[in-house]
């Protein structure tokens, strides 16, 4: 008990200290840097709460599609943040406007929250006990919720169907492949013979 509470204070310290050097590091590839640490020490907090699948999903999405995706777009646009901080103070009355109403918000969901005493046995009820927590959501997932997780997935197929079409553009100069062109070409279409004369260029 004393180890994984040690653990737990050692993951979430990081966890706050790099979330805060995220916002107020200067240079961006440290922010994403110390976006990556944060990732890893919230995975961690997973595994203690025994939630792996959680922990899993977070390093192999997050940290390993989605920050490192970050990092690259970063070095390779080379923004000058530097230009882009000069008008930070002109909207700072706004920024701070919106800040204090969602402040309002959380203080009044975390002040009228309240869990009702058979909502923990409810949830866990039907959970087997004896497997681990990545079976246990398969069996959910794909049983009682497969429907709901099929039209999920056609929905994001739609999403990147209508994504593709959307940005493809076919422009009047640009030289296309055409597989049956290709195919049906003879000697007589994609051979041109000319006779040059002796001292004469093409």
């Amino acid at each position: 008990m004393i180890l994984s509470a040690l653990f737990f204070y050692l993951f979430a310290s990081i966890c706050v200290a790099s979330a805060f050097m995220v916002i107020a590091a200067k240079n961006p590839v440290h922010s994403v840097l110390f976006l990556i640490l944060a990732f890893v020490n919230a995975a961690g907090l997973f595994v203690l709460l025994g939630a792996e699948f959680l922990a899993m999903i977070l390093v192999v999405v997050y940290v390993g599609a989605v920050a490192v995706l970050f990092l690259f777009v970063v070095m390779m646009l080379d923004v000058d943040f530097a230009e882009l901080r000069q008008g930070f103070l002109q909207y700072l009355p706004v920024g701070g406007l919106v800040g204090v109403i969602f402040l309002a918000e959380l203080l009044l969901v975390v002040g009228s929250w309240a869990i009702g005493p058979g909502i923990p046995t409810t949830i866990t009820a039907k959970i087997p006990t004896d497997i681990p927590n990545t079976q246990a959501l398969g069996l959910v997932l794909y049983t009682r919720y497969v429907y709901y997780f099929e039209a999920a997935g056609v929905v994001l197929l739609v999403a990147m169907i209508g994504a593709i079409v959307l940005t493809l553009r076919h422009k009047p100069n640009v030289k296309r492949q055409n597989t049956s062109d290709q195919v049906a070409r003879t000697k007589e279409t994609a051979i041109e013979i000319r006779h040059v004369q002796p001292g004469q260029g093409l």
